[in-house]
C-alpha cells in the first residue's frame, strides 16, 4: 500500500466515524416525549418485549433483544418472515412489539402490522421516516433518521445501523433505572461472566485451601523460603497454634535482606512479619474480597471460617481468572 493509499484509507475510516459519531448527536437532540411514552409502555408491559425487523435492522433487532433480556427486560427477537408463516403464535395480548425498518415500508413488517395490532398490547416503531406507514400504524414511534450513510455509495446501511443500535441502548439503559436493576442483577443473568463469577461466587468456592505455606513464629529465615517456594503461593502464614499472628511475603523476604542484611539470616519470621494481616470470611462474595484488596493495595487475603480459623488463602489470581 502506498503512501498515498493509506492516507485515503484512513481519510475514509475517519470520515466515518465523524458521520456516524455526528448523527449520533443529532439523535440525542431530537429525543422527544415519544421516547419516554415508548419507554413508560415497555416498562407497564406485563408480558415481554418482542423485537422485529428485516436484514440488517434485523440483525440489530437480535442484538437490542439481547440488551433488553440481559438487563431485566424480558424479550426476544421474532422474525417477521417466520412470524408470517406460523411464529404469531409467539405473540401475546400482554406483550409489546418493537418493530424495525428504516424506511418503514418493509414489507415483510407491514404484512404482520394488522395481526401484531390485534394480538399485542402495545406496537413501537423505530423508523427514519415518521410519515411512513409502519410509523403512522404505530403506537409510538421512535425516528432515528440520520443525514447520511458513511457508506461511499451511500447505500449500505452504516450510519442508520448505528442510530437503531443506540436508540436500543437508550431504551435498555432508561429501563434499567426504571428497574432499579443492580450489578447483583446483571450478574445473575451473566453466570458465566467475570462480574457474574465475582458477584456469586463466595471466597471459600476459589480459595487454596491444601498444603498452605503454615510456619511458626520461630521459625528461622531459610526455613521460612523453603516453605515459601514450596507453597507457591509468594508467602508464608506464621500462626502460634491455632491463632495467626502475621504474614511473610517475597516482597517483605526481599525488603528485610536489603535493610538488614548482616542480619538476615539470624531473623525469625516473626519479625519480618506482617503483624494482623488482613483477612475475610470464607462465605464472603468474591466481589468483596477483590475490593478489600484494592483498597488495602494487596494481593492476597487469608481466609476464615465462623470461628476465625484459618481455612485458606484466596489472591487476586484467583479472582480474575
Amino acid at each position: 500500500m502506498t503512501e498515498k493509499e493509506k492516507n485515503t484509507t484512513l481519510d475514509l475510516a475517519r470520515h466515518t466515524l465523524r458521520t456516524e459519531a455526528e448523527a449520533l448527536l443529532d439523535l440525542e437532540k431530537t429525543l422527544s416525549d415519544e421516547f419516554t411514552q415508548a419507554v413508560e409502555a415497555i416498562f407497564q408491559c406485563k408480558g415481554k418485549v418482542i423485537v422485529t425487523g428485516m436484514g440488517k435492522s434485523g440483525l440489530i433487532g437480535r442484538k437490542i433483544a439481547a440488551t433488553l433480556a440481559s438487563t431485566g427486560t424480558p424479550s426476544f427477537f421474532l422474525h417477521p418472515g417466520e412470524a408470517f408463516h406460523g411464529d404469531l403464535g409467539m405473540i401475546s395480548a400482554e406483550d409489546a412489539i418493537l418493530a424495525l425498518s428504516y424506511s418503514g415500508e418493509t414489507d415483510e413488517i407491514l404484512k404482520i402490522v394488522p395481526f401484531i395490532k390485534e394480538r399485542a398490547s402495545t406496537l413501537i416503531s423505530m423508523t427514519g421516516h415518521p410519515t411512513s406507514t409502519l410509523a403512522r400504524y404505530s403506537d409510538h414511534h421512535l425516528c432515528v433518521a440520520v443525514r447520511e450513510e458513511a457508506c461511499i455509495l451511500h447505500l449500505a446501511p452504516t450510519t442508520s445501523t448505528t442510530a437503531q443500535v443506540a436508540m436500543g441502548d437508550a431504551i435498555a439503559v432508561t429501563l434499567m433505572k426504571l428497574r432499579n436493576f443492580k450489578a447483583d442483577d446483571f450478574a445473575r443473568f451473566h453466570p458465566g461472566g467475570s462480574l457474574g463469577r465475582r458477584l456469586l461466587l463466595q471466597v471459600e468456592n476459589v480459595m487454596r485451601s491444601d498444603n498452605l505455606p503454615i510456619v511458626a513464629m520461630e521459625c528461622d529465615t531459610k526455613e521460612m523460603i523453603h516453605a515459601m517456594s514450596a507453597g507457591r503461593l509468594g508467602l508464608v502464614i506464621v500462626c502460634d497454634g491455632d491463632r495467626i499472628e502475621g504474614i511473610v511475603t517475597d516482597g517483605d523476604v526481599r525488603r528485610a535482606m536489603e535493610s538488614r542484611q548482616q542480619e538476615f539470616f539470624s531473623l525469625r519470621a516473626i519479625d519480618i512479619a506482617t503483624r494482623n494481616p488482613k483477612t475475610i470470611s470464607c462465605h464472603e462474595k468474591l466481589l468483596a474480597a477483590e475490593r478489600k484488596m484494592t483498597e488495602n493495595k494487596i494481593t492476597s487475603l487469608l481466609v476464615t471460617d465462623d470461628r476465625a480459623k484459618l481455612v485458606g488463602v484466596v489472591q487476586i489470581y484467583d479472582i480474575k481468572l
